[in-house]
């Protein structure tokens, strides 16, 4: 199964969701009318009522029906609200602050280089990485809405008490749910658990106001009774909500365990790591414990358990830990102790948040000492690293979209050293250098067209800016051509930290220089889409699904993979754009020629190419690979064609797409 699969499996859970949603808010609706019939009887009514001298006013249980879903309907919105910045929101939640790609501490600095890695390994732009810094337990999770706007988290137990490999396969775990849809659903996941929540927090509330009531002694009487009824009729939909969340993550889980080994090639990453939470729970008691308030609401998107009482029975969000270990290895296997490692104490300059036991010295067991050592050299640049070769044959390319090349991840820790190091190291420093390299991309190369660009951004930032963008201009003319959108995914950590308004700032420039000359280049509109699909106003939000099959979006399908046809072999399109469309039967398309490409006719095709359902995809971009790689073979600017196709479809890249 691949990532397309995988995300159409998501797409009905979600569904499935929604029915097991509808069916406990009808009972938490038969719960609320019944308790409301009794308490107006009891408190409204004299006791006369009971035999049948007068009814319930007219309209009553439709109005409490109403009442009911308004509670429920608008808490799930209003949550969803909340969450519309996405991964960033959910951090935010459990306190988790973001790490700054160019930290300086060792041990940030690692775990900034082991999402980089397995960002490059699977595909994926690398996603904004942040740290739980209160929490000693060893847990970690992704949130967003696509891979386009993906966080992740750990603890600083993971930190401290992981070495190198098992911390690679904790992010090995996580990044199998950005890649199998488990983030959108999720986050959905939230908002209808805050929603069926409502009733019981209206019950407290009219508790509460009940205290501070002047009326009567029965008014308030009165107040008490609903109040504690509703609480306790609201915590039916709590029942309803906690057992839903444990049926959709459970398995799930261990999908992402089977996906970390096979994105780290070492069963020793997540099996020692899991291995590690069992011995501390033992232990201590912490395991994957997080101690944040908001901790049962988020506790279906961690590695583990992030309450005791959901690490097992009915209400379990995760599988037990043995069974977990048990499918890795094959068998049964003991826990192992985990202590904090005085290396990365040291590396972190951080003191230990407990003391060791004193039967468990603490030793320090290098990365890689029971596998294949796979070091990093951290002055090299990942953008020599991406993953994968291309490959001979296109018939490859429906097994391999949405997974892990053999040996990417080695690849993407082998990088060699490369001129775009200088221009990582200065974009990491802060968002404004990450900015000043943009414009260093965009800056033309004619020198009246440059002279324009840099009077703009003068005009805009000032002419110190102008003397960074020119080191960077330089700089990019260094690269191989199509090193240039590898080299933007690599820095969209640090771009994503921008507010909204400052993005959109950076994104009205970008389109400022593009258009200085009145015309747009291929280059300028592939790096442009990437920034906007990542930077504008819609990148954090859900793409809703509304075509289920290419058939649907013919023309549109046709005007993409006849740029690309017509960018791969300008001489003969028709070749290249005919082993694409071989590979979409019932899709009725047609080349269009090169002088009728518009690219902002393209831009609009591609919106809408992303609203395909998720196992429309990848027919369509198994297409695009075959008309970029014909006879086996692919360059730059096709491939940098595929990179766009891919990013403007949230859609890991086909491993077929080398560095050009």
């Amino acid at each position: 199964m691949d990532f397309f699969e995988h995300q159409e499996l998501a797409r009905r859970t979600s569904t499935r969701l929604v029915v097991l949603f509808v069916l406990a808010v009808i009972g938490v609706v038969i719960a609320v009318n019944v308790v409301a019939s009794f308490i107006y009887l009891g408190f409204v009514e004299n006791a006369s009522y009971f035999v049948g001298r007068r009814g319930l006013p007219t309209g009553f249980y439709a109005t409490n029906t109403l009442v009911t879903l308004a509670l429920i309907g608008g808490g799930t919105w209003w949550e969803m609200q909340r969450l519309r910045s996405g991964g960033d929101a959910v951090a935010a939640m459990v306190g988790a602050r973001p790490v700054d790609p160019s930290t300086g501490d060792l041990l940030e600095r690692r775990l900034v280089n082991i999402v980089e890695e397995m960002a490059l390994a699977s595909g994926v732009a690398v996603p904004k990485v942040y740290l739980m810094d209160n929490e000693p337990s060893i847990n970690a999770f992704a949130a967003g809405h696509s891979v386009n706007d993906a966080v992740i988290a750990v603890t600083r137990g993971a930190l401290t008490r992981l070495t190198r490999d098992e911390l690679q396969g904790v992010i090995g775990h996580e990044f199998s749910h950005i890649l199998n849809g488990d983030m959108r659903l999720n986050l959905r996941l939230i908002g209808v658990l805050f929603g069926l929540l409502m009733i019981a927090m209206f019950g407290r509330f009219l508790m509460e106001m009940s205290r501070g009531s002047r009326s009567s002694r029965g008014g308030a009487g009165g107040l008490v009774v609903a109040g504690l009824a509703l609480w306790i009729v609201g915590y039916v939909g709590v029942f309803f909500g906690r057992l839903i969340k444990s049926a959709v993550s459970r398995q799930r889980e261990y999908l992402a365990d089977a996906s970390a080994v096979q994105f780290t090639r070492n069963p020793d990453g997540i099996g020692s790591a899991l291995r590690k939470i069992g011995g501390l729970t033992q232990e201590t008691g912490l395991g994957t414990k997080i101690e944040h308030p908001n901790a049962e609401t988020l506790s279906h998107l961690f590695l583990g358990a992030a309450r005791r009482n959901f690490a097992s029975g009915l209400f379990a969000t995760h599988p037990p830990l043995a069974d977990r270990i048990k499918r890795i290895y094959g068998r049964a296997l003991d826990f192992l102790p985990a202590p904090e490692q005085p290396l990365a104490l040291a590396m972190g300059g951080l003191a230990p948040m407990e003391a060791p036991a004193a039967a468990s010295p603490i030793e320090f067991t290098p990365a890689g000492a029971t596998a294949a050592p796979r070091a990093i050299d951290t002055t090299a640049s990942p953008i020599a690293a991406l993953v994968g070769g291309a490959q001979a044959a296109v018939e490859r390319v429906p097994v391999t979209i949405g997974t892990v090349a053999s040996g990417a991840t080695e690849a993407a820790q082998r990088a060699a050293a490369h001129p775009a190091a200088a221009l990582l190291d200065a974009a990491r420093l802060d968002t404004t250098s990450a900015q000043l390299l943009v414009l260093g991309m965009l800056v033309d190369k004619d020198r009246d067209l440059g002279a324009q660009q840099r009077q703009q951004i003068v005009e805009a930032l000032g002419s110190v800016a102008l003397t960074q963008v020119d080191r960077f201009h330089e700089a990019v003319q260094q690269l191989p051509p199509g090193a240039r959108l590898p080299l933007l995914d690599r820095v969209m950590p640090t771009l994503r930290k921008l507010p909204q308004d400052a993005a959109a700032r950076l994104l009205r420039l970008a389109h400022g220089l593009i258009v200085a000359d009145g015309r747009i280049t291929l280059a300028e509109f592939l790096l442009f889409t990437v920034l906007k699909r990542r930077l504008g106003p819609d990148a954090h939000r859900a793409v809703p699904v509304k075509y289920a099959n290419v058939a649907q979006l013919a023309p549109e399908a046709a005007l993409v993979l006849s740029l690309v046809a017509t960018v791969r072999l300008p001489e003969t399109p028709e070749r290249a754009f005919n082993a694409g469309v071989l590979l979409l039967p019932g899709v009725d398309a047609t080349l269009v020629p090169a002088e009728k490409i518009a690219l902002d006719a393209v831009s609009r095709a591609l919106d809408r190419l992303n609203q395909l359902a998720p196992l429309a995809k990848p027919a369509f971009i198994k297409a695009c690979t075959a008309t970029a790689f014909i006879d086996g073979a692919t360059h730059w600017k096709a491939a940098s064609c595929l990179r766009t196709i891919c990013a403007a479809l949230d859609a890991p890249l086909p491993p077929q797409v080398a560095a050009e």
